[in-house]
């Protein structure tokens, strides 16, 4: 029987939403608490299964397109002067993925008013976007230093307020409605959020394969890269290194699938750590360092908290480990860590070497291989691995290229471009 990797679809949205606000205390569980007003006000309105699916996958992945800390604690100050452009990258990531372009309008309209449409609350995009909304505000209201219970009534004042200019009267009564319930407001502030969600969820028991978690890993691939103009194509680059040195290793097919999805998301902890660090030109100071080296730590634990992930999550997160034990964040020695983890350690660092930085320019071929080289004398990489990347440099080092070059492409003339002020009107 062929072998298969199935995880829950509620889990796998649930990890992701929260691994990108974890960047600062002021937006944590923002992404979650937004999607769980957003859900109890569906239910509460008895909407349609297909429509309630949507507003929560939606709110979930909301600010997806606010790609840094600090934009992100900007929104959620209300301090952003212009939130169009978060939502339409959000748009442009999300339409990339089959089974998420039925919610990247959603994403797209979630800061437009209610006095901005033109048609009624019964088409079902204009519907969603304005649960969101109304969910986002009202979760950006929350005082987290004080009781939930000490400020609900103001907060359902201030929405009170916006109904039929920013908010449709009808979504502003279900919220009213909703807020009488104490257990609400506790169980929007509860540190059990994560679990209530996954139980009560729309998600609970749907399953997806290898092709789907492929295609979000793809997603989740160019929202890490594109923090950063620095490291624009860095992760498409590990990835189909790392396929490439697992195919001439000799890995079964499913291996090498699952290595391209530990690849995509081998980063995904760096959504934590703010752009100045990682855009600094010059040498971090010992406590920048201290920070960068905690990314591949949140890299594990959000991967191998999706049940069926966990090899792809070793994969992933073990590639600043060294076979010595001199490697972080877990200090494991040759003895634990596996064939695939060696290979992303490898990818990892020929890529990095590579590209350009902001404290250097990328290394050609001869440069390399001193680097590498040196640490694979020290014991620290896998020599057999080191070999083969050597032994077929050239091709590697082409087709790496070739999928940055995709990716480039991508970033400059498609992402960048929507900052143009002419591009930031709904449509």
């Amino acid at each position: 029987m062929k072998k298969q990797l199935l995880v829950n679809l509620g889990n796998l949205l649930l990890s992701l939403s929260e691994v990108s606000d974890l960047s600062n205390p002021l937006i944590a569980q923002h992404q979650h608490r937004t999607a769980f007003i957003a859900l109890e006000i569906a239910k509460n309105a008895n909407l349609e299964p297909e429509i309630t699916e949507n507003i929560f996958t939606a709110a979930l992945l909301h600010d997806i397109g606010a790609i840094t800390a600090e934009e992100k604690i900007s929104l959620h100050n209300f301090k952003n002067t212009n939130e169009n452009i978060h939502t339409i990258r959000g748009e442009l990531l999300l339409e990339q993925i089959p089974w998420l372009k039925k919610i990247s309008k959603i994403v797209r309209n979630h800061h437009r008013n209610w006095n901005d449409w033109e048609e009624g609350i019964e088409n079902p995009i204009i519907l969603s976007s304005q649960i969101i909304l109304l969910s986002d505000y009202v979760e950006r209201l929350i005082d987290r230093n004080k009781y939930i219970l000490h400020q609900s009534n103001d907060i359902v004042e201030t929405i009170k307020k916006l109904s039929d200019t920013v908010l449709n009267k009808n979504i502003v009564s279900w919220f009213v409605d909703l807020s009488k319930r104490e257990d609400f407001w506790l169980d929007l502030t509860s540190s059990r959020l994560y679990s209530l969600l996954l139980d009560n969820g729309p998600f609970e028991n749907i399953q997806i394969g290898l092709m789907d978690i492929s295609l979000i890993s793809n997603l989740y691939r160019d929202l890490i890269d594109f923090k950063s103009r620095f490291t624009a194509t860095h992760t498409s680059g590990v990835s189909e290194c790392a396929v490439k040195l697992s195919e001439l290793f000799g890995l079964a097919e499913l291996d090498i699938k699952s290595i391209k999805i530990a690849g995509n998301f081998h980063d995904i902890g760096k959504l934590t750590i703010p752009n100045s660090i990682l855009e600094k030109p010059g040498k971090l100071t010992a406590d920048e360092y201290s920070i960068i080296r905690c990314h591949t730590y949140y890299t594990f634990r959000t991967l191998d908290s999706i049940g069926g992930l966990q090899r792809i999550a070793e994969w992933a997160a073990y590639h600043h480990e060294k076979l010595d034990g001199s490697g972080y964040p877990f200090h494991f020695t040759k003895e634990e860590i596996g064939t695939g983890s060696r290979i992303m350690t490898v990818a990892d660092i020929f890529t990095a070497l590579s590209e350009d930085r902001p404290y250097r320019k990328g290394m050609d071929k001869n440069d390399i291989y001193k680097v590498i080289k040196k640490q694979t004398d020290e014991k620290l990489l896998d020599k057999r691995i080191v070999e083969l990347l050597f032994d077929n440099y050239e091709g590697i080092s082409k087709q790496v290229k070739v999928k940055q070059s995709i990716s480039l492409n991508f970033y400059e003339n498609r992402f960048l471009a929507i900052v143009d002020e002419n591009k930031c009107k709904y449509f």
